[in-house]
């Protein structure tokens, strides 16, 4: 790969993962949609974070497993009682870093 290759690479990276994020705001930041779109749409993030945090927890190699040899649902339980608990998203990312360096080192 030459120097010119590797730029035409790094900017076609770049515009294809800034295009996702920017034309939707250009395209549709002028209009003013109805209210109960507007309160559909509120929904979409926590719910797509709900998708991904439980296949992560429930199926970490890809298979469904609920079990008490499933770490993840072990370091799960104290990090979603400390975040309900505090609110905060540091705390959250602690206790779930340590739960997981506790559970991978020890058990």
């Amino acid at each position: 790969m030459n120097g010119t290759s590797i730029w035409i690479m790094i900017i076609g990276v770049s515009l294809v993962s800034i295009l996702p994020r920017v034309l939707p705001v250009a395209l549709f930041s002028r209009y003013e949609f109805p209210e109960p779109l507007k309160r559909w749409l509120s929904y979409v993030a926590p719910s797509v974070l709900g998708g991904l945090t439980a296949l992560s927890v429930l199926a970490p190699d890809g298979v469904i497993d609920i079990s008490v040899y499933n770490r993840h649902i072990w370091a799960f339980v104290p990090t979603l009682l400390i975040a309900v608990k505090t609110r905060s998203l540091f705390y959250s990312l602690l206790a779930g870093i340590a739960a997981m360096a506790l559970l991978y080192n020890f058990v």
